[in-house]
C-alpha cells in the first residue's frame, strides 16, 4: 500500500472516530452494551470484548504487535495496513504495531487481544500506558525511542 493510501486511510479512520465521538449515545470503554473481560497469566494480559450486531467501534493505537482472535461473529474492519476486510470467526491474526481499526459488527461478535505484560501488572491504567499510544504522533515518538534502544545480543 502506498504512503498516500495509508495516510488517506488513517485520515478516514480518524474522521470516523471523531464523528462517532460527537454522537450523544457514544460508548467509551467498558459498558453493559460492550462488556470487557480482563484476564491475566504470567507475562500476559488478555482483553476480550463482546460487540453486539450493528455496533461500530474504533480501537486504540497499539504500540506493539500482538495476536488477535475473532472468536465468534462476523465483522467489517478498516485498517491502514489491511484496508477494508470482511472477517468471519473463528479467525486468528497478528496486529502490527501502530494498528488502529474501525469495526462494524455484522453479527454479535467476540474479539480477543493478547498483550505482553512482563511486569504482571493488573492495574488497567498502567497496562494501557504500556500497550496504547493516544495519538499517531505519540506512537511515532515511541517507535523512535524503541529504535534507539540497544539491542540484546543472543549467543547460540
Amino acid at each position: 500500500m502506498s504512503d498516500l493510501n495509508v495516510v488517506s486511510t488513517r485520515d478516514r479512520i480518524l474522521k470516523i472516530e471523531k464523528r462517532l465521538l460527537n454522537k450523544l449515545d457514544v460508548i467509551i470503554g467498558d459498558s453493559d452494551v460492550m462488556p470487557l473481560k480482563h484476564s491475566f497469566a504470567p507475562g500476559i494480559y488478555v482483553r476480550e470484548i463482546f460487540i453486539p450486531k450493528g455496533m461500530r467501534l474504533v480501537g486504540k493505537i497499539h504500540k506493539h504487535a500482538h495476536p488477535n482472535f475473532l472468536m465468534s461473529g462476523e465483522v467489517l474492519v478498516l485498517t491502514e495496513g489491511g484496508g477494508k476486510e470482511h472477517l468471519k470467526a473463528p479467525l486468528s491474526m497478528i496486529s502490527q504495531a501502530g494498528t488502529k481499526r474501525v469495526v462494524l459488527a455484522l453479527e454479535d461478535s467476540v474479539w480477543i487481544t493478547i498483550h505482553e505484560n512482563k511486569d504482571n501488572e493488573t492495574d488497567l491504567e498502567k497496562i494501557e500506558q504500556f500497550v496504547i499510544a493516544k495519538t499517531f504522533e505519540e506512537f511515532e515518538e515511541f517507535m523512535k525511542i524503541e529504535a534507539e534502544k540497544p539491542k540484546e545480543l543472543v549467543s547460540l
